[in-house]
């Protein structure tokens, strides 16, 4: 008995469509890596700017404390709400016409404000929207100072508790709020012209 079988050029109803589906899946899971990938690229950038801020604020808290420590007897002078963002905008080169403490403030005001950057009227040389603060908790001997630097972050975390510098300008609960901190306490800004007592400021 001999069994006949005619091609008749299809293929089995339940082979149909299946490269199709495989194709739609790969698609999907391309699209899915892709996306996944294009996320990863974002905090990597958003990772690298945090850090970038971190470090330039870093450099303007040191610029000031050092500062400060090259003029103790002036130290109380050096006391201000908030510089930088937000304040009046500083001509650098207006800033060598004064001395001591005063040129000091001037230049650290210009720093936050972005001066030593810029591209058109634009000032790019400080992270976003920098501000500094000094103030003078302890006003005896031994007298502290506290400097501080804020600024905007890109992403919110916990609000910071070190400083109050730059408080509520940065978000309506302050998450977006980095500071950055440093103590400076002298033993005697000045001695007296006797050198026997010490006094806040030059006698």
């Amino acid at each position: 008995m001999q069994l006949h079988y005619t091609y008749t050029g299809r293929q089995p109803r339940n082979q149909r469509g299946v490269t199709m589906i495989e194709v739609l899946v790969t698609i999907v899971i391309i699209t899915i890596g892709l996306l996944g990938l294009a996320g990863l690229q974002a905090r990597i950038q958003a990772a690298e700017l945090e850090s970038y801020q971190r470090v330039q604020a870093l450099i303007l808290l040191q610029d000031m404390v050092d500062r400060i420590k090259a003029n103790r007897n002036q130290a109380v002078n050096y006391v201000t709400t908030a510089v930088g963002t937000g304040s009046t905008a500083v001509v650098l080169s207006t800033c060598t016409a004064m001395t001591g403490y005063q040129r000091d403030l001037c230049e650290w005001t210009a720093a936050l404000q972005g001066a030593s950057e810029a591209a058109g009227s634009a000032r790019l040389g400080a992270m976003i929207g920098a501000r500094g603060c000094i103030s003078n908790p302890v006003a005896t001997m031994p007298y502290e100072f506290v400097i501080s630097v804020a600024w905007q972050g890109m992403t919110p975390t916990s609000v910071p508790t070190a400083s109050t510098c730059g408080q509520g300008l940065y978000g309506t609960n302050d998450a977006l709020r980095r500071v950055v901190t440093s103590r400076v306490v002298f033993s005697c800004l000045q001695n007296t012209t006797d050198a026997t007592t010490c006094a806040a400021t030059t006698p």
